[in-house]
Protein backbone atom coordinates (compact mmCIF):
# COMPACT_ATOMS: atom_id res chain seq x y z
CA UNK A 1 0.00 0.00 0.00
CA UNK A 2 2.65 2.28 1.01
CA UNK A 3 4.27 1.88 -2.48
CA UNK A 4 1.25 2.45 -4.52
CA UNK A 5 1.01 5.53 -2.43
CA UNK A 6 4.44 6.99 -3.47
CA UNK A 7 4.00 5.55 -7.03
CA UNK A 8 1.03 7.91 -7.24
CA UNK A 9 2.65 10.87 -5.60
CA UNK A 10 5.19 10.46 -8.06
CA UNK A 11 3.19 10.45 -11.01
CA UNK A 12 1.44 13.40 -9.70
CA UNK A 13 4.62 15.37 -9.42
CA UNK A 14 5.90 14.10 -12.54
CA UNK A 15 2.52 14.76 -14.55
CA UNK A 16 2.20 18.74 -13.05
CA UNK A 17 5.81 19.42 -13.41
CA UNK A 18 5.26 18.69 -17.23
CA UNK A 19 1.90 21.34 -17.23
CA UNK A 20 3.48 24.61 -18.17
CA UNK A 21 1.48 27.85 -16.69
CA UNK A 22 0.89 31.32 -18.35
CA UNK A 23 0.31 34.36 -17.16
CA UNK A 24 -0.78 37.23 -19.89
CA UNK A 25 -3.56 39.94 -20.74
CA UNK A 26 -5.29 41.04 -24.09
CA UNK A 27 -7.26 43.78 -25.45
CA UNK A 28 -10.36 43.83 -27.45
CA UNK A 29 -13.80 44.66 -26.35
CA UNK A 30 -12.34 44.77 -22.80
CA UNK A 31 -9.06 44.67 -20.84
CA UNK A 32 -8.10 41.82 -19.47
CA UNK A 33 -5.57 39.74 -17.27
CA UNK A 34 -5.12 36.06 -17.17
CA UNK A 35 -3.63 33.07 -15.46
CA UNK A 36 -4.14 30.07 -17.96
CA UNK A 37 -3.12 26.41 -16.79
CA UNK A 38 -1.73 23.25 -19.17
CA UNK A 39 -4.33 20.65 -18.26
CA UNK A 40 -2.25 18.28 -20.76
CA UNK A 41 -0.52 19.03 -24.38
CA UNK A 42 -3.19 20.09 -26.27
CA UNK A 43 -5.86 21.49 -24.11
CA UNK A 44 -5.90 24.14 -20.91
CA UNK A 45 -8.16 26.23 -18.40
CA UNK A 46 -7.39 30.07 -18.35
CA UNK A 47 -8.58 32.09 -15.39
CA UNK A 48 -9.58 36.04 -16.70
CA UNK A 49 -10.34 39.16 -14.68
CA UNK A 50 -11.94 41.93 -16.95
CA UNK A 51 -12.44 45.45 -17.24
CA UNK A 52 -15.11 46.93 -20.01
CA UNK A 53 -15.99 50.43 -20.65
CA UNK A 54 -19.38 50.38 -22.27
CA UNK A 55 -20.42 53.79 -24.07
CA UNK A 56 -18.52 55.12 -20.59
CA UNK A 57 -18.10 58.62 -21.82
CA UNK A 58 -21.20 58.74 -23.37
CA UNK A 59 -23.15 58.00 -19.88
CA UNK A 60 -22.63 54.29 -20.04
CA UNK A 61 -21.47 51.77 -17.43
CA UNK A 62 -18.16 50.34 -16.21
CA UNK A 63 -18.10 46.45 -16.08
CA UNK A 64 -16.42 44.57 -13.77
CA UNK A 65 -16.08 40.78 -14.31
CA UNK A 66 -14.60 37.50 -14.35
CA UNK A 67 -14.12 34.48 -16.65
CA UNK A 68 -13.23 31.29 -16.67
CA UNK A 69 -12.80 29.13 -20.06
CA UNK A 70 -12.02 25.63 -20.82
CA UNK A 71 -9.26 25.36 -24.24
CA UNK A 72 -8.38 23.08 -26.68
CA UNK A 73 -6.06 22.80 -30.06
CA UNK A 74 -7.29 21.15 -33.18
CA UNK A 75 -4.75 18.97 -33.59
CA UNK A 76 -3.81 17.99 -37.29
CA UNK A 77 -3.73 22.06 -39.31
CA UNK A 78 -0.75 23.42 -40.34
CA UNK A 79 -1.35 27.16 -40.71
CA UNK A 80 1.99 28.27 -41.30
CA UNK A 81 3.17 28.40 -37.41
CA UNK A 82 -0.69 29.59 -36.55
CA UNK A 83 -2.06 27.18 -34.15
CA UNK A 84 -5.99 27.57 -34.05
CA UNK A 85 -7.97 26.14 -30.60
CA UNK A 86 -11.80 26.15 -29.58
CA UNK A 87 -13.54 26.39 -25.94
CA UNK A 88 -15.92 27.17 -23.92
CA UNK A 89 -15.94 29.88 -21.59
CA UNK A 90 -18.44 31.25 -18.67
CA UNK A 91 -18.38 35.61 -17.83
CA UNK A 92 -19.90 36.92 -15.19
CA UNK A 93 -19.67 40.95 -14.61
CA UNK A 94 -21.28 43.52 -12.59
CA UNK A 95 -21.69 47.05 -14.35
CA UNK A 96 -21.40 50.30 -12.31
CA UNK A 97 -23.53 53.08 -13.99
CA UNK A 98 -26.27 53.52 -16.36
CA UNK A 99 -27.43 50.59 -16.21
CA UNK A 100 -26.35 49.21 -12.79
CA UNK A 101 -26.48 45.52 -12.83
CA UNK A 102 -25.23 41.98 -13.34
CA UNK A 103 -24.93 39.70 -16.69
CA UNK A 104 -23.80 36.36 -17.32
CA UNK A 105 -22.42 35.41 -20.59
CA UNK A 106 -21.41 31.53 -21.45
CA UNK A 107 -19.89 31.31 -24.75
CA UNK A 108 -18.04 29.35 -27.55
CA UNK A 109 -14.46 30.99 -28.28
CA UNK A 110 -12.60 30.30 -31.52
CA UNK A 111 -8.78 31.54 -31.72
CA UNK A 112 -5.21 31.35 -33.32
CA UNK A 113 -1.93 31.63 -31.24
CA UNK A 114 1.46 32.23 -32.41
CA UNK A 115 4.62 31.60 -30.53
CA UNK A 116 6.89 34.28 -31.20
CA UNK A 117 9.80 32.88 -29.17
CA UNK A 118 10.08 30.52 -26.30
CA UNK A 119 8.81 31.95 -23.39
CA UNK A 120 5.89 34.18 -25.27
CA UNK A 121 3.41 33.79 -27.82
CA UNK A 122 0.29 35.69 -29.36
CA UNK A 123 -3.18 34.96 -29.80
CA UNK A 124 -5.89 36.57 -31.62
CA UNK A 125 -9.68 35.34 -31.00
CA UNK A 126 -13.41 35.58 -30.62
CA UNK A 127 -16.34 34.49 -28.75
CA UNK A 128 -20.15 34.42 -29.35
CA UNK A 129 -23.19 33.36 -26.65
CA UNK A 130 -25.86 34.40 -25.02
CA UNK A 131 -26.09 37.31 -22.78
CA UNK A 132 -28.58 37.19 -19.93
CA UNK A 133 -28.61 40.60 -17.86
CA UNK A 134 -30.29 41.80 -14.99
CA UNK A 135 -30.16 45.39 -14.40
CA UNK A 136 -31.74 48.79 -13.90
CA UNK A 137 -33.30 48.85 -17.02
CA UNK A 138 -34.74 45.41 -17.35
CA UNK A 139 -33.74 41.81 -17.40
CA UNK A 140 -33.18 40.45 -20.64
CA UNK A 141 -31.57 37.67 -22.94
CA UNK A 142 -29.55 38.88 -25.90
CA UNK A 143 -26.85 37.49 -27.91
CA UNK A 144 -22.87 38.42 -27.00
CA UNK A 145 -19.83 38.47 -28.76
CA UNK A 146 -16.26 39.96 -28.18
CA UNK A 147 -13.15 39.60 -30.01
CA UNK A 148 -9.42 40.48 -28.36
CA UNK A 149 -5.77 40.10 -29.23
CA UNK A 150 -3.76 39.59 -26.66
CA UNK A 151 -0.43 37.76 -24.89
CA UNK A 152 0.88 34.77 -22.77
CA UNK A 153 4.13 34.62 -21.23
CA UNK A 154 5.12 30.74 -19.72
CA UNK A 155 6.62 30.96 -16.53
CA UNK A 156 9.27 29.04 -15.68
Amino acid sequence: MKKALIGLALLAAASSASAATYVGGSIGTGLTVHLQNDLDAASAVRYGLNLDAINLFRGGALALGGDVAYLNDITGQDLGGLSPYYGLGLGAYVSLGNPTGVTVYPNGILGLKFQVADPISVFVEGSAGPSVRISSAGTGIGFGFGARIGLNYQLP
